[in-house]
C-alpha cells in the first residue's frame, strides 16, 4: 500500500471526477491519501471528503501565502474530527515578496508570526506539522528547531538543502514528490541518499508538480507509484521493500491511519 501525504484532492479540479481519481489511485496501489489544510476555503470539502471516503484523511492549516487569511477560530472548529491527522500545510514562502524593503519585511514578519502560532498550536494538540518550504530554508530551520514539538512533522517537497536534513533528529520527515523525476532535478537527485530511508515519505502535492512524462498535465495520486519507481531507481532497493517501508514511515508519523 503507498499513502499519498500531500494532495490536494480538494481543488476544483477534481471535481467532476474524483470517483475515477481515486479509482485510478488505486488500481496502482495507493490506498490513503491526506488532503493538506492549505486555503480555508476549501477546507469544508476536504472535510467532506474524508466523511465520504474511508480512505481519504484531512489537515488544518494555512499555507503562506494565504496568512492574512489565518483565522484559528474557524480551524479549531475541525480539529477534533476523527480524520484530521496533522497540522498544515504552513510554513514561510519568500517566492513572491512584495517590491519594496518595508513590505518584504512585513510580508516575511507576517508569515513567521502565522507559522510560530501554527507550530506551537501542533505542539499542543502533539500532532505533526505538514510544512511547506520554499525559498526561505534558513527561517523555517530556525523557527522549526526552536518551536516545534516532539511529535514532528514533515517538510513537504523537500527542496534538497541539505540544512534541512538537521531536522530529522527532531523527528520531521521528507515529502518526495514528481520533482525528483524532473531532468532538472540535479540537486535533489545528489541529496535524496542522504535522507535517512526511515524518515522518507512519497507524496504527489496533485494537482501540481506532475511527474515526468506527463508534466505539464493535471497530477494525481495515481502517478505515486513514478515517484516510488524514480525512488527505488536512486535507492537501489527493490520497489517493494521502499513502498513498505515509505508507508510504515508515514503511519508512524500520521498516527491514526490505518
Amino acid at each position: 500500500m503507498i499513502i499519498d501525504t500531500h494532495c490536494h484532492l480538494d481543488d476544483e479540479r477534481y471535481n467532476d471526477d474524483i470517483e475515477e481519481v481515486i479509482k485510478r489511485a488505486k488500481d496502482q496501489g495507493v490506498e490513503r491519501f491526506i488532503i493538506p489544510g492549505a486555503d480555508p476555503k476549501t477546507l469544508e470539502r476536504a472535510v467532506k471528503l474524508s466523511e465520504l471516503y474511508e480512505e481519504i484523511y484531512f489537515s488544518v492549516g494555512v499555507h503562506p501565502y494565504d496568512a492574512t487569511n489565518y483565522d484559528k477560530a474557524f480551524l479549531k472548529s475541525f480539529i477534533s474530527h476523527p480524520k484530521c491527522v496533522a497540522i498544515g500545510e504552513c510554513g514561510l514562502d519568500y517566492f513572491r515578496l512584495p517590491e519594496t524593503e518595508k513590505e518584504i519585511t512585513t510580508e516575511k514578519e507576517l508569515q513567521k508570526k502565522v507559522f510560530i502560532d501554527q507550530i506551537l498550536w501542533a505542539k499542543e494538540l502533539k500532532l505533526p506539522l505538514i510544512v511547506h518550504v520554499r525559498e526561505s530554508s534558513a527561517d523555517c530551520l530556525e523557527l522549526l528547531t526552536e518551536y516545534a514539538g516532539d511529535e514532528g512533522g514533515v517538510l513537504h517537497c523537500y527542496n534538497a538543502d541539505e540544512s534541512l536534513l538537521k531536522l530529522a533528529d527532531k523527528n520531521f520527515y521528507y515529502g518526495i514528490g514528481g520533482v525528483l523525476t524532473f531532468k532538472n532535478a540535479k540537486k535533489l537527485i545528489n541529496v535524496y541518499p542522504k535522507i535517512p530511508n526511515d524518515k522518507l515519505i512519497i507524496e504527489t502535492d496533485a494537482p501540481y508538480l506532475t511527474p515526468h512524462p506527463y508534466r505539464g498535465k493535471r497530477n494525481e495520486p495515481a502517478y505515486c507509484d513514478l515517484v516510488a519507481s524514480k525512488m527505488v531507481e536512486l535507492s537501489n532497493v527493490e520497489k517493494s521493500d521502499l513502498i513498505d517501508k515509505t508507508t510504515s514511515n508515514a503511519k508512524r508519523l500520521f498516527k491514526t491511519i490505518s
